[in-house]
C-alpha cells in the first residue's frame, strides 16, 4: 500500500485495494480496532488492598498526625476549640430555632461532629456543625413533624454522603457553577434573614419563607415590641462594631482579634444578663427563648418511624414527607464542606473523597445523639483558623464545651432573649449575600449572570431545593448549547490545480451537535463550487454513534453533489469509532499529513475516488 493509502501511520493489513485504493472488503481488520467493554470498576476505583497500611492511614488521618503531635500544639489547639465552643453555642441554638426545632437540639448537633472529624478529618481548620443553610433546608420538611424527622434527615444524608464518598463520585457537586452556587447562597441568606425579622421586632408568627416571611411581618407590624426592636437592632449594631476590632493595631491587636472571634458569645451573654436582670417575677420586657432541656442527649437509633399529632408514619411515610431534601441536602453539605476544605487547603491537595467519608460519619453517629443533618462551617472554620489551630484536635475542646454548656448552662439559656439571637443570625447572614460574586460574574463572563439571578429568583419565591435543581437545569443548558453549536471555520484553498472547502470544527463531537455540523458541512459545499470537501478534526477528541452515522451522511449527501469527502488530521481514538460503523466507507477516506499539499496529491492520484 502506498502513502497515499496509509491511515496516520497504520495500515489495515486485511482491507484489499482496488487499483483506485478504495477497500472493497473489511476481512477481519475490525481487530485493529475494535473497543473494549467499558472498565466500570476504574470508574469507582475499586482497588485490591483495601487493608494495606497505606489505605489505612488514607482513611484514618489521626494515624498520620497524632505520632507526630508537638506538645507546643496542645496550648493553641485548646485556645481555637474554646473560642469555636463559644462560637457554636449561640449559634447552635439560634440555628435550631431556624430549623423549627427546640434551642437544645442545636447543641446536640454541635459536639459528635467534632468528636467523629477529630478521627476522621483530613483538614484542621474544619468544624463540622449546625449551619444555616442546612437548617433552612431541614425547616422546610420537619418544622410542623418534630425532631424525629430532622434525626432521620441527618442520618440518611450522612449514608448518602458516605456511599458517595467510597464510590468516588464527588465529582457530582462540579455539576454545580459558582453562579448557581452563589446564587442559592444568597438566596438562603436572605430567607433566613427575613425569617428572622419577626423575633428581631418582637412579632407573633411561625413563617420562614421568604414571601411568607415578609408577608408575616406586614400583617402584623403594628404589634412590633419597642424593647425587642431596641435591643436587636443594638444588638446588630454591635456587632458589626465587633467584628472591625479585629483590625486594630498595636498592643490592642490580639485584644481585637478575640473579642471579635468572640462576639456572638458575648452579645448573647450580655443579653441573657439584661434580661435576667430586668425580669420581674419571671417575666422579662422581651421575649425569651424559654426552657431548654438540660442534660446530654439520649443515645439511640435513629427513629424509622414517628407518631406526630396522633398520626402513625412508617419509614416509607417519612421519607415521603422528606421529599427532594433527601437528595439536596447531601449535595449542599458535601458542596459547603469541600468548598471550606479548598478555601483553607493553602495550596494544599484536597482528599475530596476521605471529606465525604469524614462528613457521612459525622452525620451518621450524629443521628445517633439527636443531632440535625450538619456540615463544615465557614463562620466557625474561619474562626479556627484565625485563633491559630494546629490539628483537628481543636474540635476535641469544642465538643467538650459544647457537652459542658448542656450539662450545666443550659438552665441559663431560658433568659436569652430571642431578638439578640435573631440579630446574630441576621448579622451573619450581611455577609452570606455575595453581591461581590454577582459582580465578579458581571465582569467576567456577562452571560453567567443568567443563572445567578435565576436560581436566587426561583430560592426566593419556589424554596431552595427547587431553586437550586431550576438553577443547575438553566446553566445545563447553556452548556447543551454550547456544544451542540460548536464553531464550524471554513476556508477555501487551491493547492496545485484542486480547489478545496476546508471545514475545521473546534470541538469534539457529541448526538447534539451531529445534524448542525451536517447541515453547515452541506450548506458551505452548496456555497462553494469546489473539487473537493476536507474536514479538518484536529480538535476533535471524541465523538460518538450518532455523530458517525451523521459522518456517514455528509459522504452521502456530498457524493449527490459529486464532491467528494476527505478527514484530514483526525485521532486515532476518533477513527476508530467511525472504521467500526462502516470500515469499507470510512477508511479510506481518513488521511493525515502534515500538509493541504499532500492530501491534494494523494487525491490527484486517485480522484476517481467514489464520493
Amino acid at each position: 500500500m502506498d502513502k497515499c493509502n496509509a491511515n496516520g501511520g497504520m495500515m489495515y493489513r486485511n482491507i484489499p485495494q482496488h487499483e483506485n485504493g478504495l477497500a472493497v472488503t473489511v476481512g477481519d481488520a475490525e481487530d485493529d480496532y475494535s473497543e473494549e467493554l467499558p472498565q466500570l470498576g476504574e470508574l469507582f476505583k475499586f482497588r485490591n488492598g483495601c487493608c494495606s497500611t497505606k489505605l489505612i492511614k488514607k482513611r484514618l488521618p489521626i494515624l498520620t498526625w497524632l505520632p507526630n503531635y508537638n506538645r507546643q500544639y496542645l496550648v493553641e489547639d485548646i485556645v481555637a476549640g474554646l473560642t469555636v465552643g463559644l462560637t457554636v453555642i449561640p449559634q447552635g441554638i439560634a440555628y435550631a430555632v431556624v430549623a423549627g426545632l427546640e434551642p437544645q437540639y442545636g447543641l446536640y448537633s454541635a459536639f459528635m461532629g467534632c468528636f467523629v472529624y477529630f478521627v476522621f478529618g483530613s483538614c484542621k481548620d474544619i468544624t463540622i456543625g449546625p449551619t444555616a443553610i442546612m437548617s433552612l433546608m431541614v425547616q422546610i420538611h420537619v418544622a410542623n413533624l418534630g425532631p424525629p424527622f430532622a434525626m432521620l434527615s441527618a442520618f440518611l444524608a450522612g449514608c448518602i454522603i458516605l456511599i458517595l464518598g467510597l464510590l468516588n463520585l464527588g465529582f457530582l457537586v462540579q455539576f454545580i457553577s459558582m453562579p448557581v452556587t452563589a446564587g442559592f447562597t444568597s438566596a438562603a441568606a436572605i430567607t433566613i434573614a427575613s425569617g428572622q425579622v419577626k423575633s428581631l421586632l418582637g412579632l407573633p408568627g411561625k413563617s420562614n419563607e421568604f414571601l411568607d416571611s415578609w408577608e408575616n411581618v406586614i400583617h402584623n407590624i403594628q404589634q412590633t415590641k419597642l424593647w425587642d426592636s431596641l435591643l436587636g437592632i443594638g444588638t446588630i449594631v454591635v456587632l458589626l462594631l465587633m467584628m472591625q476590632l479585629k483590625n486594630l493595631d498595636g498592643s490592642w491587636k490580639t485584644f481585637g482579634k478575640y473579642i471579635s472571634l468572640s462576639r456572638n458569645a458575648i452579645v448573647v451573654i450580655g443579653g441573657t444578663v439584661l434580661a435576667y436582670c430586668l425580669s420581674t417575677d419571671g417575666v422579662a420586657p422581651f421575649q425569651l427563648t424559654g426552657n431548654v432541656t438540660s442534660g446530654l442527649p439520649p443515645v439511640q437509633l435513629p427513629p424509622f418511624s414517628a407518631v406526630v399529632h396522633n398520626q402513625t408514619y412508617s419509614f416509607t411515610d417519612m421519607v415521603s414527607e422528606l421529599g427532594t431534601s433527601v437528595i439536596a441536602l447531601p449535595l449542599i453539605a458535601i458542596l459547603e464542606s469541600i468548598a471550606i476544605a479548598k478555601a483553607f487547603s493553602k495550596g494544599k491537595s484536597i482528599d475530596a473523597t476521605q471529606e465525604m467519608i469524614a462528613l457521612g460519619l459525622c452525620n451518621i453517629v450524629g443521628s445517633f445523639f439527636s443531632s440535625m443533618p450538619v456540615t463544615g462551617s465557614f463562620t466557625r472554620s474561619a474562626v479556627n483558623n484565625s485563633s491559630g489551630v494546629r490539628t483537628p484536635a481543636g474540635g476535641i475542646t469544642t465538643g467538650i464545651i459544647v457537652l459542658l454548656a448542656l450539662g450545666l448552662l443550659a438552665g441559663t439559656f431560658f433568659y436569652i432573649p430571642k431578638t439578640v439571637l435573631a440579630a446574630v443570625i441576621i448579622a451573619a447572614m450581611f455577609f452570606m449575600v455575595e453581591f461581590h460574586a454577582a459582580a465578579e460574574i458581571w465582569r467576567t463572563k456577562k452571560i453567567d449572570i443568567i443563572p445567578f439571578f435565576v436560581t436566587l429568583i426561583t430560592c426566593l419565591l419556589l424554596g431552595l431545593e427547587y431553586g437550586m435543581v431550576i438553577g443547575i437545569g438553566v446553566n445545563m443548558c447553556f452548556v447543551l448549547y454550547q456544544t451542540s453549536r460548536p464553531t464550524i471555520r471554513h476556508y477555501i484553498e487551491r493547492v496545485g490545480n484542486v480547489d478545496m472547502l476546508v471545514v475545521v470544527p473546534d470541538q469534539s463531537l457529541v448526538y447534539s451537535s451531529a445534524e448542525y455540523l451536517k447541515a453547515r458541512v452541506v450548506k458551505l459545499s452548496q456555497q462553494n463550487p469546489v473539487e473537493l470537501v476536507v474536514i479538518d478534526g484536529y480538535a476533535v477528541n471524541y465523538i460518538d454513534s450518532t455523530v458517525a452515522k451523521i459522518l456517514a451522511g455528509i459522504i452521502e449527501d456530498l457524493k449527490i453533489q459529486e464532491r467528494p469527502v476527505l478527514f484530514w488530521n483526525w485521532q486515532r481514538a476518533v477513527q476508530h469509532t467511525a472504521f467500526r460503523l462502516d470500515a469499507e466507507l470510512f477508511v479510506p477516506r481518513f488521511k493525515s499529513g502534515s500538509s493541504l499539499d499532500e492530501i491534494a496529491k494523494c487525491w490527484s492520484l486517485d480522484n476517481r475516488i467514489e464520493a
